[in-house]
């Protein structure tokens, strides 16, 4: 099937976007979808074949695990072994938002999202468009929607003119006001730990 790309700023084919996105990753393709920090690409969490075509796409290793968006606390629920309180204190001050949570995932999850030792990086991006599709999908795999190594896409162009047709779906969102990445804190351990300082700063989460 050839790549379709959909204008988001208009209703109609944000309608018909967001559901021909959805048919994709429940085929397995790839999709791109505008996020509150960068564009990601995005497959079925659940589809190893669909995770193993994104890091392909990224020309990224599986030594760099695929985090995972989410669009309920739900959903949260369903894929996380337990929340510790700190958790739960970051994401009723962050979520939805550009806070990146590594947490211990359910271990009898049917899913590869590499390397991740037991562990999956999740969020709830503030992005209406990005929500609406993961309502649909269930949780996504999704990464920054760019060549590794090389810079972050702000524009649905950006990302087509790094990953082509690698993609099934392009859901264009206009362009984002920021190249800066979610901040990653990590709570598989004693106390939290910043792995990634990003759009919120270090001194704000552990403070």
């Amino acid at each position: 099937m050839a790549t379709q790309v959909f204008d988001c700023s208009k209703d109609s084919e944000r309608v018909e976007g967001v559901q021909a996105a959805a048919s994709a990753i429940r085929r397995g393709e790839l999709v791109v979808v505008p996020t509150d920090t960068v564009y990601g690409v995005a497959a079925d969490a659940f589809n190893p074949t669909a995770v193993s075509a994104l890091l392909a796409a990224k020309g990224r290793g599986r030594d760099m695990p695929v985090p995972v968006l989410v669009s309920t606390e739900a959903m949260l629920e369903a894929i996380a072994e337990s929340i510790p309180p700190t958790g739960r204190e970051l994401i009723a001050k962050y979520w939805p938002g550009a806070l990146t949570l590594v947490l211990r995932h359910t271990a009898h999850l049917a899913w590869d999202l590499g390397d991740a030792r037991g562990t999956v990086a999740v969020r709830m991006p503030d992005d209406p468009i990005a929500l609406e599709l993961i309502s649909a999908t269930g949780p996504l795999a999704v990464s920054s929607a760019n060549r590794t190594g090389h810079p972050a896409a702000t524009t649905m162009l950006d990302a087509r003119l790094q990953l082509g047709a690698a993609v099934a779906a392009y859901l264009d969102g206009g362009p984002r006001t920021t190249a800066v990445p979610s901040t990653i804190v990590d709570l598989t351990r004693a106390a939290p730990v910043v792995r990634r300082e990003g759009a919120i700063p270090a001194a704000d989460v552990l403070g």
